[in-house]
């Protein structure tokens, strides 16, 4: 088992961010990816132009690569937004408008795979008001997703660089999920397990793969410290894939690090080590 047992999916919004996002599909392809993923690319517009998705659309489709998974709109990512369904007004609105946008642009090429993050904390704003909004929303999404033969992704996020996100366990994302599922009744809310939050958040890794392997829709990697590729950091990332395999995961594993000073074309050596 081990790196070469795995199918990855190369996170575009993270890696090859060198290049114009029309480039990217066909640089992941020349690098051998037949996989991608995305967060939502249009972080000022939760409604872009028909003429900008046909675009990237037919940038993925001529490059030969499967969309795997797509966020929907979460503001500014990167940058310092988390999300925008549980933000009562203007964002949540916005998310509300990106539903059946990034849905169907999903189903158009074949992806299965809907990540809506939760949402920072908002000064002056009972967080029960955004724990009831945010479940409103997730089960829109969860609605939609489920037209489309998806699954809706809840994602937990790291407690140093996002300190106003409160899903920042695997056990408080997972809760979320099972409130969805109990919300809608359709069983496609599922959990988003990237090691490299929850390494930063000191869980147990092996712990959390044993308690949630089962409630996992999919799995993103980068190594800790520094969330660079797979033997940057001290995270035991080959042995923890062969633990979710042996636990019943067989989904795709998301490369979400940062290539480092080098372009992204050539942070991908290390399978071989």
């Amino acid at each position: 088992m081990g790196f070469a047992d795995q199918r990855f999916t190369v996170n575009l919004s993270i890696l090859f961010t060198e290049l114009p996002l029309l480039e990217r599909p066909a640089a992941a392809a020349a690098a051998g990816f037949t996989a991608v993923e995305l967060w939502w690319p249009w972080t000022d517009s939760p409604v872009p132009e028909r003429s900008e998705l046909d675009a990237l659309k037919r940038a993925i489709e001529e490059a030969g690569v499967q969309l795997t998974g797509l966020n929907f709109y979460a503001g500014q990512l990167p940058g310092p937004d988390r999300g925008a369904l549980s933000i009562p007004g203007e964002e949540s609105e916005r998310f509300r408008a990106n539903i059946d946008v990034a849905t169907d642009f999903a189903a158009s090429l074949g992806c299965t795979a809907l990540n809506a993050l939760y949402g920072n904390r908002v000064e002056g704003v009972d967080p029960a008001e955004q724990d009831a909004l945010a479940l409103e929303n997730l089960a829109l999404a969860a609605r939609a997703a489920d037209r489309i033969g998806a699954v809706l992704l809840i994602e937990a996020l790291n407690r140093p660089e996002s300190p106003r996100y409160p899903l920042v366990s695997a056990p408080a994302a997972v809760a979320v999920v099972d409130r969805v599922n109990e919300a809608t009744g359709l069983g496609n809310a599922r959990f988003l397990m990237d090691l490299y939050h929850l390494s930063m958040n000191g869980e147990d890794l092996p712990a959390v793969i044993e308690r949630f392997a089962s409630s996992t829709g999919h799995v993103q990697i980068a190594d800790n410290p520094g969330r660079g590729a797979p033997g940057t950091g001290s995270l035991p990332l080959e042995d923890l894939l062969d633990q979710l395999k042996k636990a019943g995961y067989d989904g795709r594993v998301g490369l979400e690090y940062k290539p480092g000073d080098r372009p992204s074309a050539e942070a991908f050596d290390w399978p071989a080590r």
